[in-house]
């Protein structure tokens, strides 16, 4: 049995490589034989490895929490709340983040190589899940000899793997901070997805999930797909304060269908950055993995889920927001309220819609460092 843990030069970080005798067993009957999680750690664990926080990353987010994208040149996703005198500072917290299983940007996902067939997997890379890309996650925390988490937080798609954490191993997570998320993927936001799934599909350079063995890149359909989720992650307001109706370097519409006003320029600029950086049967593969996100199928109920957890929570949802709405939040907390779970719930006003947790939001950030702080002291660190 060998577990490899190594620093790489073409993608900063960690990461660390699974040979075939430790296969990972996955939801869907399947199971992953050797695979590769890369991660990025900041601070210093410290001695009974008590202050450790994991980060989960949303959909196109990645390891980079911190520190600038080695692809893209930008910065850190949540440097606003990770970093140097930032509420989850390095000098006091141990933190991990990693990109997801399914992904790609280090981790072992459909552009990766097939060892059984030398060639990438496109579509035979078995379908994967939330509680797949946690149970990967694990083997990162077990390698550091962590018996519990200090407190696991992540927003979207981050939150749902924050959930799957305190649902699936409740002992190991002290405080679990869930954000713009929901206990299951709704009917609409499958849609949506559907639709971004079928635009990569219909772009005939997607060659059935083949197109990097056939060289060439569905970059049409991909673009597509970023541009209609970027209209789920922003306001109406957000939208309208930012573009309105402004046209786009023109003093009159052009009768035609060039980028006329500003909004329909920012969306293309979106797409076409967002190609540069992102495999496309990635997103096929972790779009569906939120879609089969439900903890009252797979537990029973929510209140399930949660019963006789000792996970403290903050549940935290914004005003605009209607991707996961705060009904959703609401929900998953009287849930937690059903088994007298430890559960704080802020709604932050904000016209910034979905995208407002990644933003400068200092409501946010007084709730999260009111409430890392009081465990803190819980728990005794200092």
């Amino acid at each position: 049995m060998t577990t490899r843990l190594q620093a790489t030069q073409s993608l900063p970080g960690l990461r660390l490589e699974f040979d075939d005798s430790q296969p990972l067993p996955l939801d869907s009957g399947q199971q992953l034989g050797s695979f590769a999680l890369q991660f990025t750690t900041y601070g210093t664990l410290n001695a009974d490895k008590s202050n450790a926080i994991l980060i989960c990353h949303a959909l196109t987010g990645d390891q980079y929490v911190a520190e600038r994208n080695p692809v893209t040149g930008r910065e850190g996703w949540w440097g606003s709340l990770v970093g140097p005198g930032r509420v989850i500072d390095p000098e006091h917290y141990f933190i991990i983040c990693s990109n997801v299983l399914g992904g790609c940007l280090g981790s072992t996902g459909p552009r990766d190589i097939d060892p059984a067939t030398g060639k990438p997997y496109g579509l035979s890379f078995p379908v994967i899940t939330i509680g797949d890309m946690v149970r990967a996650q694990v083997r990162i925390v077990d390698h550091f000899g962590i018996d519990q988490l200090f407190a696991v937080v992540g927003g979207s798609m981050g939150g749902m793997q924050v959930l799957q954490w305190a649902a699936k191993y409740p002992e190991r997570v002290f405080a679990a901070i869930p954000i713009a998320t929901a206990a299951r993927h709704s009917a609409q936001n499958i849609a949506f997805h559907e639709v971004g799934r079928q635009a990569i599909m219909a772009d005939p350079d997607w060659r059935g999930g083949r197109f990097l063995e056939e060289q060439t890149n569905p970059a049409r359909g991909l673009a597509v797909a970023r541009m209609a989720a970027h209209i789920t992650y922003l306001s109406e307001p957000a939208l309208h304060r930012k573009f309105g109706r402004n046209l786009q370097e023109r003093q009159k519409v052009a009768f035609g269908f060039d980028a006329d006003f500003q909004v329909e320029s920012y969306l293309r600029h979106q797409g076409a950055s967002f190609v540069d950086r992102f495999d496309a049967n990635s997103y096929l593969y972790i779009t569906r993995a939120m879609d089969y996100f439900d903890l009252a199928a797979e537990f029973g109920s929510v209140p399930a889920a949660f019963k006789g957890t000792k996970t403290r929570f903050c549940i935290v949802s914004f005003s605009s927001d209607w991707l996961f709405p705060t009904s959703e939040s609401r929900a998953l907390v009287h849930a937690l309220n059903a088994v007298a779970a430890n559960v704080s719930f802020v709604e932050i006003s904000t016209d910034k819609g979905h995208d407002a947790f990644l933003l400068d939001e200092p409501e946010m950030f007084a709730v999260l460092d009111g409430f890392l702080r009081g465990c803190a002291q819980h728990r005794g660190l200092k």
